[in-house]
């Protein structure tokens, strides 16, 4: 596979464990306050969003710093985008 295309599923990847993260604190957010014991939920929800980030980050690099960028790129775009569709569906929620 060539270089370009490995950078491109990086890239991706990243956008995956970021949606993944910044869509699982959304759901944190709305969904724990509502819970009985509140602190288990952020508690639980930042273990299991960080352990889901981490390990994926360390499969997709392998120890390549340009996969490590690609992966941080699309990354930082998925939280972009999550914040972006949470505040336009808090918007027009009644």
């Amino acid at each position: 596979m060539s270089e370009t295309a490995i950078l491109m599923l990086a890239t991706l990847a990243g956008g995956a464990l970021g949606a993944i993260f910044f869509g699982g604190l959304w759901w944190t957010v709305r969904c724990a306050p509502l819970s009985n014991t509140p602190a288990v939920w952020f508690f639980g929800s930042f273990t299991l969003r960080t352990t889901i980030a981490v390990g994926g980050f360390l499969g997709v690099t392998r120890g390549d710093w340009r996969n490590a960028i690609a992966c941080l790129l699309g990354f930082l775009a998925a939280r972009g985008a999550v914040t972006w569709l949470t505040r336009t569906s808090a918007a027009n929620s009644p």
